[in-house]
């Protein structure tokens, strides 16, 4: 990259790079095994048997508390519809908080999809223990709740709770609008469009704030938030089992920005690549790139394709098996 970036010095106005596109899992470790469900409604709240009744009965608890939310802090709740963008039926409400500059939940989002829960069935053949219950962890189809949030330090988020037990948590964010806030708050000049800063009156600067994003910032704002969205847990429920929620990274983006003058060098440098592409990006070095083994029984494409769309518009598309790379 550095040589790219000397090769074309004279056709850039900044470079910089940093994390773009994050998306992070959260979950409770001690309520995500069928022999915890067991200990915390057997041994900490004495229920039993576990029936599905006293599986479902916090759900309904939390699914009353976000609606009581939702209508305190008069907070649109929204079903979201298939083929319609979640991002672009919220922004109209993120825009008007930025115009109020607060910050907080906006919008939140109902949607049926699929993820893990617990179930409780009757065993198969008589126990002498009549209240025995089989608990059993399994996908399931259930209502997911998308919060839409500004927050003050990392910016625009969304965070999607499962409301069944164990009430997973999906965090996604973007560290470009941490650099934002960051700038802002220095007094530095930009032009942001979108998703990329196009010119800045410091370039150290932004890429100092870029480097600033940590695990230990963005791990305390998804506490908070966690701590105020997610299922309450009581004092004794949590004197009891450790409820402290861990997050692990599902996705992450790291880019490296080259910001050109014109449009047209970069048209021709990824028209070129996509044409090298095409020429060495052999059987075997697609394998390589989806990690896939090449054996007789391996059944599917493997290749890539340089389409032509329209005029100024190319995409390099690389097939293995069921997967495909698109650029």
């Amino acid at each position: 990259m550095e040589i790219f970036a000397k090769l074309f010095e004279r056709f850039l106005v900044l470079v910089y790079h940093c994390f773009d596109r994050i998306v992070i899992q959260g979950y409770l470790p001690l309520l995500t095994r069928p022999e915890h469900i067991v200990h915390f409604f057997r041994d900490v709240h004495g229920l039993f048997p576990i029936t599905p009744q006293v599986l479902a009965k916090r759900t309904l608890e939390y699914r009353g508390w976000v609606e009581g939310y939702a209508r305190n802090h008069k907070i649109p709740i929204l079903k979201a519809e298939k083929g319609v963008s979640k991002e672009d039926s919220v922004r109209p409400h993120l825009q008007r908080m930025e115009r109020r500059n607060q910050h907080g939940v906006y919008c939140i989002f109902t949607s049926m999809e699929l993820g893990s829960t617990f179930t409780s069935k009757m065993p198969k053949f008589p126990t002498e223990d009549p209240n025995y219950r089989i608990i059993r962890r399994v996908p399931s189809r259930y209502l997911h709740y998308y919060f839409y949030i500004r927050d003050a330090v990392i910016g625009p988020l969304a965070m999607c709770v499962g409301t069944y037990l164990p009430f997973q948590t999906t965090y996604y964010l973007n560290g470009h609008n941490f650099i934002e806030i960051e700038l802002r708050q220095q007094g530095v000049a930009f032009r942001k469009d979108d998703n990329a800063f196009l010119a800045t009156s410091d370039p150290k600067a932004l890429q100092a704030a870029a480097d600033k994003l940590s695990a230990a910032t963005i791990e305390k704002r998804l506490n908070y938030w966690s701590w105020l969205l997610c299922p309450k847990f009581s004092e004794k429920d949590r004197k009891a089992v450790n409820l402290d929620r861990k997050y692990s990274i599902n996705q992450i983006e790291y880019c490296r920005n080259f910001i050109f003058k014109r449009h047209f060098p970069i048209h021709k440098i990824f028209e070129h690549s996509c044409e090298m592409g095409l020429f060495r990006l052999a059987a075997d070095k697609v394998a390589y790139i989806f990690g896939v083994r090449i054996t007789k029984r391996l059944r599917g494409k493997l290749h890539s394709v340089f389409e032509k769309l329209d005029h100024g518009h190319h995409v390099l598309r690389i097939y293995c098996k069921n997967l495909v790379g698109r650029m």
